[in-house]
């Protein structure tokens, strides 16, 4: 019997374009955040703010906040595709990191009564920013090639701890508010010029791995980390940038400089939801590799 058709989910956590996502044919759920006391979704077009907006808005002093999608918001969202007959691989950020994966569990748990017909699967990406949006632009290649829904969601399941995570922000008080760092740690690193270089771990959760004194040295060991554990089985490359494009295109040139089989790097902006926990700065680089 031939697989009926299906479409690949996903949230905006992923920080890839509309652009990519449109490439891919990949459908990305606008998750919300506050600012100021109104609410937006984070559209990947950024019809509703601009990141450049977002991240002169928090240097200015508003803390935005950010919520999980809820059962009520996944119901809709994938009955929207259900109703169009297709089933659906949903690929989720990080359970480490939030509870939009057991929400998502939950309203399958709910629609699988109305939609016996149809195919669900969630995969926990285990991943981040651009890192789960690297992994979703993996499997999207993959779908485009034929492979069925069963097989891409193994797939994923199979390759997601090959997606590395390195990260550095530019200001350490963003990550003391969300219990990176202690306040201490925030007050003495930034009066050093101390940068912290930080992972996303095989849980999925964000972990502080060293600290540098000054911001290119903080770009450059991330370039370090690259070096040891890459592979070019897939040799595109992303970076995501908060509203620091320079620090961005410094780093592509030195990941295309000192990594050997990179063909593709694509930068993207790191959106409200992820850039509300780490702030105006924040630069991220993912790429498949060894292990994380």
């Amino acid at each position: 019997m031939k697989e009926k058709d299906y479409v690949i989910l996903t949230d905006s956590t992923t920080d890839i374009s509309q652009d990519i996502a449109d490439e891919l044919g990949v459908k990305i759920w606008p998750m919300q955040f506050e600012l100021d006391g109104l609410t937006y979704r984070n559209f990947p077009d950024e019809r509703e703010m601009k990141s450049e907006e977002f991240y002169n808005t928090m240097r200015n002093g508003k803390m935005p906040k950010t919520s999980q999608i809820n059962v009520a918001d996944f119901c809709e969202y994938f009955s929207e595709h259900l109703d169009k007959g297709l089933d659906i691989l949903y690929i989720c950020f990080s359970s480490g990191l939030s509870g939009t994966y057991n929400n998502s569990l939950l309203a399958i748990e709910e629609l699988k009564e109305k939609y016996p017909d149809r195919r669900i699967v969630s995969v926990d990406s285990l991943a981040a920013s651009t890192g789960e949006g690297l992994l979703v632009y993996l499997a999207g290649q993959h779908k485009k090639q034929g492979m069925g829904l069963e097989e891409l969601a193994k797939w994923v399941e199979d390759n997601r701890l090959h997606l590395c995570h390195w990260f550095t922000v530019d200001d350490l008080h963003h990550l003391k508010r969300g219990g990176r760092v202690s306040a201490a740690t925030a007050i003495v690193g930034s009066a050093l010029n101390i940068k912290p270089v930080l992972h996303v771990d095989d849980e999925g959760h964000l972990i502080n791995m060293s600290k540098v004194r000054g911001r290119k040295a903080s770009i450059n060991a991330m370039v370090d980390q690259m070096v040891e554990t890459y592979t070019n089985q897939y040799d595109t490359v992303m970076i995501g940038q908060g509203d620091c494009r320079d620090d961005a295109e410094y780093l592509a040139g030195e990941v295309k400089k000192r990594v050997k089989g990179v063909k593709k790097v694509v930068i993207c902006n790191i959106g409200p939801v992820i850039g509300a926990h780490a702030g105006p700065g924040v630069l991220a680089l993912f790429f498949y590799g060894d292990h994380r």
